[in-house]
């Protein structure tokens, strides 16, 4: 269990943590093929092959979670597209009432994602998921991805936290591991990010979160 009299300030990454990596995979994985198909005249065979060698380049980098870098490198307005489908962006189950448990705990809550602006405001907008934080931070504030020991160098310098006594909950065990590396105490992964797949085994080394309602704060 999180040892919550331990922990002051919780920071919380967004896809596949709060809300339902489904989205978002969907997205990369059917509807940009199918798009980039359509406008350049292609199998969508040959799509799915071109944007799995790009992302597989990029990944872990800025640049992957980057809609300026992929609108130009593809040649389609990726913002634009994510809001065709927008309707498919949602909680993942109990994620509210543990964000709503935690508001009510006094606790300092901030966002920690990789995800960019744009897609940062499309999924407050659908969801009004910023009402439970103290802030949000996007890793582009920082010109740094979560991956890497920079972008907690300038969270803390920006959002002054004690790593001994922070919980960071995120679906990413790189990003997990990077944490770690700066100190950062408290670590628990999820286990079931994607509603549309099946859930982990397990994410060793670190515990994970199946149901919120068994790690309610107190």
């Amino acid at each position: 269990m999180i040892d919550w009299h331990d922990i002051d300030t919780v920071l919380l990454d967004m896809d596949g943590t709060l809300l339902d990596l489904a989205f978002d995979n969907f997205f990369w994985q059917v509807y940009v093929p199918q798009q980039y198909a359509l406008q350049k005249s292609v199998s969508e065979q040959a799509a799915l092959s071109l944007l799995a060698d790009w992302i597989g380049r990029h990944q872990g980098t800025l640049n992957w979670y980057c809609l300026d870098f992929w609108s130009d490198e593809l040649g389609l307005d990726i913002a634009g597209l994510k809001r065709q489908v927008a309707d498919r962006i949602g909680f993942r189950p109990g994620a509210e009432d543990f964000l709503r448990a935690l508001r009510a705990s006094g606790r300092r809550v901030v966002m920690v994602t990789n995800a960019h602006p744009d897609a940062l405001s499309l999924k407050v907008e659908r969801t009004g998921i910023d009402q439970y934080f103290d802030a949000l931070v996007s890793s582009h504030q920082y010109r740094a991805a979560k991956e890497e020991q920079t972008f907690w160098q300038r969270l803390n310098e920006a959002h002054p936290f004690d790593p001994l006594r922070a919980l960071l909950v995120d679906d990413s065990l790189p990003v997990l591991g990077s944490a770690q590396r700066y100190g950062v105490n408290h670590l628990w992964s999820i286990l079931h990010p994607d509603s549309s797949a099946p859930a982990r085994d397990h994410t060793d080394p670190f515990p994970a979160i199946d149901r919120f309602e068994l790690v309610l704060p107190k």
